[in-house]
């Protein structure tokens, strides 16, 4: 009788126990040690593409003839010769140039410039080689920034969305970071990264519990246009159904549990007369 009892007993603790379970693994790069050193994977700077957007500014010590190649100046200003006008044009923030599908971008007085496959740093350089070398100007400062590259980040993530690349050299804990970090049911060794690469979609996954797998990855550093997915663990999973007397739903392993405890309490009345 008594054995009865307890199988009955530790079953229906069991199932509750079950249905508010914790993920085992959930902190990071677990094969760490004190002194431990990994390889990274070689840097990938970001290379524009069409469809990209970026600004790109020109500074030099004549700043009415610089001017006459900053986009936002020329498309607005043209004529202008108030200095707190252009001062105040400049806080507005210059315009972008989108680049075509032929990779090129169309750029006041120098026109059509292939930018398609290059760096920021490449562009800046080609540019100002192109202004120097046509003696529109001889001390030009170009900078070219990013304005709509992107990567999405969905899944179990705090804050999931597109998240801006600002930067070069932008990793995907860059990117997990800026999405407010997983949440406690993220599946940790299972992050999957999708990127098009000539037209063929890849998919990769990558481990966080493992900083030796994460820092070989090659998609530790991200492009524009990736998508990172975190796919929920089973607790999560449970709590989501959408049916709720799914055999997969909490509200049912709950019900049982509180069948079983039932039933073991009936168990104990009949055994006990």
């Amino acid at each position: 009788m008594n054995k009865v009892i307890k199988i009955l007993t530790a079953a229906g603790a069991a199932i509750a126990l079950a249905s508010c379970s914790t993920p085992q693994n959930i902190p990071y790069f677990q094969d760490i040690q004190e002194g431990s050193a990994d390889s990274v994977e070689t840097a990938r700077m970001i290379r524009i593409m069409p469809g990209d957007k970026i600004s790109i500014i020109v500074n030099s010590r004549d700043p009415y003839l610089s001017n006459l190649f900053n986009l936002a100046y020329a498309t607005r200003y043209v004529g202008t010769t108030n200095s707190e006008t252009l001062a105040s044009a400049q806080s507005t923030g210059v315009q972008g140039y989108a680049v075509m599908e032929d990779g090129c971008i169309d750029f006041p007085v120098l026109g059509f410039i292939q930018v398609a496959g290059l760096t920021r740093e490449e562009i800046a350089l080609k540019i100002k080689n192109m202004l120097i070398d046509g003696g529109l100007v001889q001390d030009p400062v170009v900078t070219v920034e990013y304005l709509n590259l992107k990567v999405s980040v969905l899944g179990e993530v705090m804050r999931p969305g597109r998240v801006s690349i600002d930067r070069d050299e932008f990793t995907i804990m860059d990117a997990l970071s800026s999405a407010g970090d997983l949440t406690i049911y993220g599946v940790r060794e299972n992050i999957k990264v999708v990127r098009s690469e000539n037209g063929v979609r890849k998919t990769y996954v990558v481990n966080l519990l493992s900083a030796k797998d994460l820092y070989s990855s090659p998609v530790y550093y991200l492009q524009q246009n990736d998508m990172i997915y975190v796919e929920p663990n089973d607790v999560r999973a449970r709590q989501s159904t959408v049916n709720g007397n799914n055999v997969r739903s909490t509200s049912f392993w709950i019900s049982l549990a509180s069948l079983l405890t039932s039933m073991t309490s009936t168990f104990v009345i009949l055994f006990s007369k």
